[in-house]
């Protein structure tokens, strides 16, 4: 096994070893001989998008570091479905207003959309996050807070808070806002008149089952940790009036529906502590040594801060090291909120892009700094830095830092991850599918054509990035936007031009023979205006060039699909075919 004096000269090369090195060494200091424990939490209360897909990929990044090095890591992911159902998104198909009579139920206990195939809500949304951590390698342990708290695992650690409630109570009313004057002139403390943090903060925590939850203190009996969920009408809109320490007798009523019920509580499975007590209740029973949060909780108040001085003040654990993380956005949009509608999920990105580059994406950058994810034209870009990139690393120029987040994107301790045998250009790939429109032997035929060197044989080579591209361009690109070739020739156009165009078409044709390729086709373009210009083809472009070679595309444009740009020319000139070619250039 690998020691951490050993791992040292990793330590330079990027964050995950880093964070790796000091992770072993806590670990070692709190439970030496036991596995390393890291930590993620997901709320299935919608889709679980790309932004919560951080909160997974930190940990796991991490952990597959960790193994790599020979110690055994469990990576735990807490389904926080056990957590009320706090609004209706919106934009979930099969949704609507009805659903709002489920609030404040548990997650578990909401309907499925309609036309789903799942028992429940939360199954619905877990379904979708738990294939797509597959597809991106993601090893860890689910644990289910439903199954957890009604078969009664927490038990002892509920007794223990309501214990403690006072206790705990105080520790919350350190960043409680100010009271009334006059009730703080008196010394009295009415929790009606105490505002908890803020909505606005509640809601920057929705996805860690915060928002909108009380933290206990609002009933006149006086402050309790813990929430029972109806027995009549299964919601959390219940008021604890009673608890006795000795017997474990709870009473309580519920504000929706006027139920009350008598419980023991070292019998009753069926609630669970608020949010400030439960996440940091879990840090001790599961021993967890690394955890990032989200940049949310780095405020007074928030669930990290209160949690880190819960789980040492009350459970006697120790809060996890672990990185705030930064928010992930969206090429054109804000800032993602599960409780909104239409935000991008890691199944949507997964659908244009392989698997190795959205893992890349997370690998490359510190967990302190935010980037965006593209669904626009910027994924092309993004694919040819990655396949440069990929060059790099084959011809050994890489730097180690970009060495080691490439080997974390296109694998795990476990394996490498599937990849296209023949990675050609994402850009070319949906041009060809566009113009195409997906047709597999239109498709093969100017694939081939690429690089008669080595032509393509099987459309089975370009996948599955192929199939990526097709989608990409069918589910993000408008219609409008779309290229659609001419039938006929614009005999307008072409009876409109001048004798250097007519020049510059007949350069064009008289060239395509003999440089039918992708770079052969790059050439030609690119060397007609220079011909035109009295120039060699291998000539320098100037200003002027330049100038006269954005006019020579743009007429090829017009007279091909009739706009003024589209797809790269040598990709439409190949994907057209020489004979149209020559048919919409007036040969």
């Amino acid at each position: 096994m690998q020691t951490v004096a050993q791992s040292q000269s990793s330590t330079e090369t990027d964050w995950v070893s880093r964070f790796a090195d000091d992770v072993i060494a806590e670990s070692e200091r709190r439970a030496p001989g036991k596995p390393v424990v890291v930590a993620s939490g997901l709320s299935p209360s919608g889709p679980i998008h790309l932004g919560n897909l951080r909160e997974v990929m930190t940990p796991h990044l991490v952990a597959d570091e960790i193994r790599r090095r020979g110690y055994t890591v469990r990576h735990l992911i807490s389904w926080d479905d056990y957590d009320r159902y706090r609004k209706v998104p919106n934009g979930v198909p099969g949704v609507d207003e009805s659903w709002a009579e489920h609030i404040g139920k548990p997650l578990t206990s909401v309907p499925a959309p309609a036309g789903s195939t799942h028992p429940n809500w939360a199954e619905h949304f877990k379904a979708a996050m738990t294939a797509s951590l597959a597809e991106l390698g993601v090893e860890y342990d689910g644990i289910s807070q439903t199954e957890q708290y009604t078969m009664g695992a927490y038990r002892e650690q509920i007794l223990h808070a309501m214990k403690h409630r006072a206790d705990i109570d105080a520790v919350l009313d350190r960043y409680r806002t100010k009271k009334d004057p006059a009730a703080g002139a008196k010394g009295g403390k009415k929790p009606q008149q105490q505002k908890k943090v803020d909505e606005a903060e509640l809601e920057a925590e929705a996805g860690s089952g915060a928002a909108t939850e009380d933290d206990g203190s609002g009933g006149s009996a006086g402050y309790f940790p813990y929430k029972p969920y109806c027995g009549n009408c299964e919601k959390d809109l219940t008021t604890v009036t009673s608890y006795d320490d000795d017997s474990t007798e709870l009473n309580y009523t519920c504000t929706a529906c006027g139920f009350a019920e008598t419980v023991r509580l070292s019998e009753f499975n069926r609630g669970k502590l608020v949010w400030k007590v439960d996440w940091p209740m879990r840090w001790a029973y599961e021993g967890v040594i690394f955890e990032p949060s989200g940049v949310d909780h780095s405020s007074p108040g928030s669930s990290f801060v209160v949690g880190g001085q819960i789980v040492r003040e009350i459970f006697d654990g120790v809060q996890p090291i672990g990185p705030m993380y930064a928010f992930v956005g969206i090429s054109g949009m804000a800032k993602m909120s599960s409780s909104k509608g239409g935000v991008p999920t890691p199944a949507d990105a997964l659908k244009i892009m392989e698997a190795p580059l959205l893992r890349w994406l997370y690998a490359r950058r510190k967990p302190n700094q935010s980037f965006k994810i593209a669904f626009d034209q910027e994924i092309q870009r993004l694919y040819d830095e990655w396949d440069s990139l990929a060059r790099k690393v084959a011809d050994g120029s890489v730097l180690a830092a970009d060495a080691a987040a490439y080997a974390r994107a296109i694998g795990t301790a476990a394996g490498e991850l599937p990849r296209t045998p023949r990675p050609l250009p994402y850009r070319t790939l949906a041009s060809v599918v566009d113009i195409t429109a997906g047709h597999d032997e239109q498709t093969l035929r100017i694939l081939s054509e690429l690089d008669p060197e080595d032509p393509l044989t099987s459309l089975d080579e370009a996948r599955p990035r192929l199939d990526r591209a097709e989608s990409w361009i069918t589910s993000q690109v408008p219609a409008e936007a779309r290229t659609i070739v001419r039938d006929e020739p614009d005999k307008e156009l072409l009876g409109s031009l001048d004798e250097e165009g007519r020049q510059s078409l007949r350069l064009l044709l008289d060239g395509l023979d003999s440089h039918w390729s992708l770079d052969g086709l790059t050439t030609l373009v690119y060397g007609v205006p220079k011909i035109l210009a009295g120039l060699e083809p291998d000539a320098k472009p100037t200003p002027e060039l330049k100038t006269a070679q954005r006019s020579f595309f743009a007429l090829l444009y017009r007279l091909l699909v009739s706009r003024d740009t589209g797809p790269r020319l040598p990709t439409l000139l190949l994907a057209v075919g020489a004979d149209r070619v020559r048919r919409l250039l007036g040969a």
